[in-house]
């Protein structure tokens, strides 16, 4: 059974996101604002490298700005929000496992010297070709962003420049920094949502 306080909290979670869904975008930033410190928690639980904990943070919400329309009512936005970012943890923790080999496999012997061939499974024919098209498509989606986001998006993924040191250099606050990077991946991720899938 819900306590009053866990009601009144899904009865604001549930009017904001209607907000959102009507088109007043702002309304997200109250629910981002609202669960901010929970996500960055449970990811920190998660995630070691701490440098890509903001940006697994950022992808949370704007997962979840883009799914908004696929949100369950009849379940707490609390639970929806904290399983996209468990999932994006988990993507991320796949991505960066290296692939390996099992050394118990029988060595052979030619000459009296070991020999152990590991198969390249990596090679794909055309890979680079399809890198360097898909590189095209995102310089391009980020030339036509708004300078202001673009400025940020090139400072945090071409210069490697952490959030602290984005507001430092643009001279705006630490808030500003956040709230542009996410209005720029949204639209970034707009952009491109049909145009990489082909690749």
């Amino acid at each position: 059974m819900l306590n009053n306080k866990k009601i009144k909290s899904y009865n604001e979670d549930i009017a904001l996101i209607d907000e959102v869904l009507k088109g007043k975008k702002v309304s997200f930033d109250k629910l981002v604002k609202k669960y901010y410190n929970s996500i960055n928690n449970l990811i920190r639980k998660m995630i070691h490298e701490r440098d890509d904990i903001e940006d697994l943070i950022q992808d949370t919400f704007v997962r979840a700005f883009n799914s908004l329309h696929k949100f369950n009512k009849e379940f707490a936005f609390s639970t929806w929000i904290y399983k996209i970012a468990t999932n994006i943890c988990i993507d991320y923790i796949r991505k960066r496992k290296l692939i390996t080999y099992t050394l118990d496999k029988e060595i052979k012997l030619e000459d009296n010297e070991i020999k152990y061939e590991i198969a390249d499974d990596s090679f794909i024919p055309d890979r680079r070709l399809i890198e360097i098209q898909k590189e095209k498509i995102l310089e391009k989606a980020i030339d036509n962003l708004p300078k202001k986001y673009k400025d940020i998006i090139i400072l945090r993924h071409k210069y490697d420049l952490n959030y602290y040191e984005i507001s430092k250099k643009l001279n705006i606050p630490l808030g500003t920094v956040k709230a542009h990077l996410f209005r720029a991946r949204e639209l970034l991720n707009k952009y491109l949502k049909n145009k990489i899938k082909n690749y």
